[in-house]
């Protein structure tokens, strides 16, 4: 059996057993954390991004193992420095996760594939499971750095996955926060529910998959601090798996053929979420500005 499969064969029974019981207990404390027609669009969702992953798989091992072949390192770094290998590519995957995350967050083509994430007014395990579904188009993109670096395209793609497994943990409202010593290098659910609201302070913050320090680095960290508001700025108000899907697409669809000038369609399709050409909406740097703004003129 190989590892993907050996993964799988764990993670599902795995994921259904800690939903179950994320369930149970919520119950049991009278949270209001799991609605069964959300749930359903987040499995759904899982289920369409398992089938993009699959059907996308053979460009994207195709595209990194023909970087791979071009290495900078042309020798398998794996079978010869096991360890050291392991570490560097856990490093290299979750670094360059880092700026795939990000650039989904302040591109708004990008934003229209993630936002399916982001979707759900709910917080929990099955939350995880709801994927930015087109995400397989583009993905392997961002990982190149690391084949050029001697790693070939299964070994990247299954550090990814093996970091995603982590990353479901974090989406609960059960676990508080952690020791200081943890929550200063690793992502935990606190700062994963900073990521996942909705409130002005906590946009497009908290982007690190595994390690939280690459937002310490680049600007993007927000401890959590105010109750969070889950779920994207405008409401979807639908349970259908496809309208969810294709919600910002509308949106920026929409944006992109009002537009007056072949400029300004540009401009939609690459700037950040929120960017207008006329001021009619707000990007999450401007709305943080706004609110600063409004909280020094009532300390005055």
């Amino acid at each position: 059996m190989s590892r993907e499969s050996l993964l799988l064969w764990i993670t599902v029974p795995m994921y259904l057993l800690f939903i179950v019981s994320e369930i149970y207990i919520g119950k049991k404390r009278q949270l209001k954390n799991y609605q069964w027609q959300d749930s359903l669009v987040s499995i759904s969702l899982g289920i369409i991004g398992a089938a993009f992953d699959f059907g996308f798989k053979y460009l994207t091992l195709g595209v990194l193992d023909w970087c791979n072949a071009h290495a900078i390192f042309q020798s398998n770094l794996i079978q010869l420095y096991p360890v050291m290998a392991w570490v560097l590519l856990f490093i290299g995957q979750d670094f360059c996760f880092y700026w795939l995350h990000r650039a989904e967050h302040y591109n708004r083509t990008l934003w229209a594939v993630h936002s399916n994430h982001h979707s759900s007014e709910h917080y929990n395990f099955t939350v995880a499971l709801r994927s930015s579904t087109l995400q397989p188009l583009y993905r392997y993109v961002f990982y190149i750095p690391v084949a050029f670096l001697g790693f070939d395209g299964m070994s990247i793609m299954f550090m990814y996955a093996v970091n995603q497994v982590y990353q479901f943990f974090l989406h609960t409202e059960l676990i508080g926060k952690l020791p200081k010593w943890y929550e200063a290098i690793f992502v935990t659910p606190s700062h994963h529910r900073v990521h996942h609201a909705s409130n002005v302070i906590y946009l497009d913050k908290n982007m690190g998959q595994v390690l939280i320090v690459w937002d310490k680095l680049f600007g993007t960290f927000q401890t959590e601090t105010e109750a969070p508001l889950y779920g994207i700025t405008s409401k979807i108000e639908s349970y259908n798996p496809l309208t969810v899907m294709f919600y910002e697409w509308k949106k920026l669809l929409k944006d992109v053929f009002k537009s007056s000038s072949l400029l300004h369609a540009f401009k939609y399709l690459i700037n950040p979420p929120g960017w207008s050409h006329d001021g009619s909406t707000k990007t999450s740097k401007a709305l943080r500005e706004e609110l600063l703004n409004q909280k020094s003129t009532k300390e005055i």
